[in-house]
């Protein structure tokens, strides 16, 4: 599927420009001609990357990208007509991840964009990707191998697992466990946490980790001793 690019700006002849080069390297795009638009759009659909130009009529980019940081983590790149550095340094504060000056060459706005859209991928994948010693879980895709092993976890499991994982070397007590995996409101008793742990520990044949049991305390994953 496209990647959806929401342009905003005041000029025509931008948005235009923008969209022209952008759909010839597949990307959809929508645009938007002032910041109220903008957000209701955005609202409605989320899109990948948002252009924002800053000097707009009414509502400005600095006022938009302020409102899209308050909602939703979406790369943006920021346009401006003014060289001054305060503007670069006030937008990137604000959470731009990246600025032009107007005019641009529109082949460098592309290029900006498929680079900002690979660092965000990089980063969502990072974030979803954990990996001690030669076992690896991914989130995202709800998978667990050691080394290409696929583990066949049920669901509680593999959320038991992930906490471990994103929590390497860190003692974790049996309630926080519980608020992890099972949620706040779970009425279970922490029994449950050790029922499954034993379970975890039964298929983690091979991985060159080991969950240890800390007495009085709860649990916590650690490489195995060579």
């Amino acid at each position: 599927m496209a990647q959806r690019i929401l342009i905003v700006d005041d000029e025509d002849n931008i948005r235009d420009l923008a969209t022209l080069y952008l759909e010839k390297e597949g990307f959809t795009v929508e645009g938007a001609e002032n910041g109220k638009d903008a957000l209701a759009r955005f609202t409605q659909a989320p899109a990948a990357l948002v252009i924002l130009d800053l000097m707009m009529p009414g509502m400005d980019g600095f006022e938009v990208c302020r409102e899209l940081r308050r909602q939703h983590d979406v790369p943006i790149l920021m346009l401006t007509a003014r060289s001054e550095d305060v503007d670069k340094i006030v937008g990137l504060e604000l959470g731009a991840d990246d600025y032009m000056t107007k005019p641009f060459n529109p082949r460098e706005l592309v290029a900006r964009v498929k680079a900002i859209l690979r660092r965000s991928e990089s980063g969502r994948r990072a974030q979803n990707a954990h990996a001690v010693a030669n076992l690896a879980v991914d989130k995202a895709r709800r998978e667990a191998r050691v080394d290409d092993r696929l583990l066949s976890l049920r669901t509680k499991e593999f959320d038991l697992l992930v906490a471990f994982v994103e929590n390497p070397g860190i003692a974790l007590t049996r309630d926080q466990l519980l608020e992890s995996v099972w949620g706040y409101d779970y009425a279970g008793e922490t029994r449950t946490v050790d029922v499954h742990v034993q379970h975890l520990r039964s298929k983690l044949t091979g991985a060159k980790v080991q969950i240890e049991t800390l007495r009085g305390v709860g649990y916590k994953l650690i490489e195995s001793p060579a």
